[in-house]
């Protein structure tokens, strides 16, 4: 009795939850009292409740999703500001070992005109009777006077390339600082968000989860079918490029793998994790976050995508499928989830591009 009690309570809890963080209806559904009278136990949760459940859940992983994006795209901002970094750490100590080796070559010209009596060997050729040995030695005073104006030149454009390095050193250090903290601000939204929708999904019972998943794939269902509907598929006859059939094969292949956020296998993927290592197994680098594969990549009208072509949805461009053909995509679609193939007009569709254009 007390563990169907216990039951009680919890679905109850959620009930409430469900529809007291539903803007709108937080009047619907008063708190459970403390300590409810005992009586029957209530069954699992409608389906309008659960239905709630679901949107709020998907909510919440599409602002991880987005996070998620701004984590990776900061990730890949502060790996270039590193590399560049290094390059210019690299250029610096050039510059440096540069500069000392013109200094010794002017300090060992200055000590060969000492020894000689502070005239170098040209002065004294001009100096001479000889008509002959003077023209020569006139001809080496002009071009040692040549090779010195053009050593401090060199030592002197060599210093200022240092301290243009040395500055933009700082720049990219200031920014590189600037993408660790963007990272660590997306990384805790991220979890602040998937850490929500997990709490809601872990009160389910697995009814209520099995329930879920049905609700989620009936929803897929009709915003496929009013997709297709408007006769899209009709148009929809492009063919695969060699490449593009080597994407869509490798993306198959990992169907059953567990979506992670950030992660780009091989074991586990976020949604552009998968899309962007399906490319690179193609032979075809692409930028790694949907966003960025958004901003960078080509894009083509609906009507003619082809297998292979990616599908970027929702007006933050916070996921990203591959289209496989016949309507279909495969993708990572959420924590909780594994890849799968689904209906390419399941999601709202933001736009399509191409790796290999």
């Amino acid at each position: 009795m007390n563990r169907r009690r216990g039951a009680a309570a919890t679905l109850t809890a959620i009930c409430a939850m469900a529809l007291l963080v539903t803007p709108g209806l937080a009047h619907a559904a008063p708190v459970p009292p403390p300590n409810p009278a005992p009586g029957p136990a209530p069954g699992p949760l409608t389906s309008p409740a659960l239905e709630q459940v679901r949107t709020q859940i998907e909510d919440l992983y599409r602002q991880a999703a987005a996070a998620t994006d701004a984590y990776n795209l900061a990730e890949e901002k502060a790996k270039r500001q590193s590399e560049q970094i290094v390059l210019l750490a690299k250029q610096i100590v050039a510059g440096q070992a540069k500069i000392a080796d013109l200094k010794n070559r002017a300090g060992a010209a200055a000590r060969a005109q000492y020894r000689n009596g502070g005239l170098p060997p040209a002065a004294r050729l001009a100096l001479s009777d000889s008509p002959s040995l003077f023209l020569q030695g006139t001809g080496l005073i002009r071009q040692g006077e040549r090779a010195a104006k053009g050593m401090l030149a060199e030592l002197n454009g060599t210093q200022a390339d240092l301290e243009q390095y040395a500055n933009d050193a700082s720049n990219h250090w200031r920014v590189l600082e600037t993408n660790r903290l963007a990272k660590e601000a997306a990384k805790k939204r991220i979890n602040e968000k998937i850490t929500a929708a997990q709490k809601l999904e872990d009160r389910l019972e697995a009814e209520e989860k099995a329930r879920l998943l049905q609700l989620e794939r009936e929803a897929q269902y009709r915003e496929q079918k009013k997709w297709v509907d408007t006769g899209v598929l009709k148009d929809l006859n492009g063919r695969a490029t060699d490449a593009g059939k080597r994407a869509v094969q490798w993306a198959t292949a990992q169907i059953g793998k567990p979506y992670v956020w950030g992660a780009e296998g091989p074991d586990s993927f976020d949604c552009s994790g998968l899309t962007s290592q399906a490319w690179l197994a193609a032979g075809r680098g692409i930028p790694r976050t949907s966003q960025e594969q958004l901003r960078l990549l080509p894009k083509v009208p609906v009507k003619d995508m082809r297998p292979g072509d990616l599908i970027i949805y929702f007006d933050d461009a916070s996921h990203v499928a591959m289209y496989i053909g016949d309507g279909a995509m495969v993708h990572a679609p959420r924590p909780n989830r594994n890849v799968t193939i689904a209906g390419a007009g399941s999601m709202p569709i933001k736009a399509v591009v191409r790796p290999d254009a």
